[in-house]
């Protein structure tokens, strides 16, 4: 496909709403990070995924010579992206503030000079006529931001449908700006395939959260009214289950890792329970044997012979 020739104005109106929607986005989210200091339930490799997908979808966006918002958006995306990342970082995995902020610009730094290169290489040969080049930057761009919508689907699985750590706003605006995005690309003098499949493949996946969590509320529904009604959360009554060794039907699902600490905590606490019982063994079969030997009857001393003769 050649590069737009001409852009309609719907196409730009349009693309430039995505654009704010998706250069404001993170900042929810972003903001939500720093106010709870956990990123709890929010993958860091979705962020770097997102990130680094703006490298090839910020080349295929150039190179495609697509209205001027939609080459702007891929380059906020992949800051905004990285600052969430570098969140991800200090709050799940406890790396100093500046080394965190240290790694994020300098990977930033990297993928804009890799993008610069790409884009310097595949002009001329866009412009040549030998489209594959091209073709395959948007395919990888397309195969990364999928692949970064994954990772939250498996926080689902793990907490069996439902959705934390996202911040509804951000997915809210994510969705629409991925929406309003493609509409800006089907407004287009020529409806570019696989700008039209990025987008769709975003709406999609986002979408799948949003009804997985909405089903998890349904599915719990009595659980959290139960809960409500006795001043609880749904998380107090998981907690109490799981204390009892009770079976909940909601709990999270654990890793094999998770699994094998748990059984490993298990051993050692009945290791030192079979101690504590063992330990009073000892200082009972003393006290037999003091007592026996008070009463003048301790094996094999004759004692309790001396005892008759004495009656006698």
């Amino acid at each position: 496909m050649a590069p737009q020739a001409s852009i309609p104005v719907a196409a730009t109106v349009l693309g430039t709403i995505g654009t704010i929607l998706w250069c404001v986005q993170l900042v929810p989210q972003i903001w939500t990070n720093w106010r709870t200091k956990s990123t709890d339930g929010l993958p860091g490799s979705m962020m770097f995924l997102w990130a680094l997908c703006g490298v090839p979808f910020g080349t295929y966006a150039v190179v495609q010579n697509f209205n001027m918002p939609i080459q702007v958006q891929p380059q906020v995306f992949m800051v905004l992206c990285l600052t969430s990342w570098a969140q991800t970082l200090v709050y799940s995995r406890r790396w100093r503030a500046w080394r965190a902020a240290l790694l994020a610009l300098s990977v930033g730094a990297v993928f804009a000079g890799v993008e610069a290169a790409l884009i310097l290489t595949i002009r001329p040969i866009y412009v040549a006529g030998n489209e594959t080049p091209v073709l395959v930057v948007g395919v990888v761009a397309s195969v990364l931001l999928a692949a970064g919508l994954l990772p939250p689907y498996g926080e689902i699985w793990k907490r069996r449908g439902r959705v934390i750590g996202i911040n509804w706003i951000f997915l809210t605006m994510d969705w629409n700006g991925a929406f309003f995005s493609l509409m800006a690309v089907v407004a287009q003098t020529e409806f570019d395939v696989l700008g039209g499949v990025l987008y769709i493949i975003c709406c999609a996946l986002e979408a799948g959260i949003f009804a997985s969590h909405i089903i998890w509320r349904i599915r719990t529904r009595k659980i959290r009214k139960e809960a409500k009604a006795q001043g609880k959360t749904f998380d107090d009554i998981a907690a109490e289950h799981e204390e009892r060794g009770i079976p909940f039907k909601f709990a999270e699902r654990k890793s094999r890792k998770e699994r094998r600490k748990s059984q490993e905590k298990d051993a050692e606490e009945g290791a030192a329970g079979v101690t504590s019982v063992e330990e009073p063994a000892p200082r009972a079969g003393l006290a037999v044997r003091r007592s026996l030997v008070d009463d003048g009857t301790r094996p094999g001393t004759g004692g309790e012979h001396r005892g008759d003769e004495k009656d006698s």
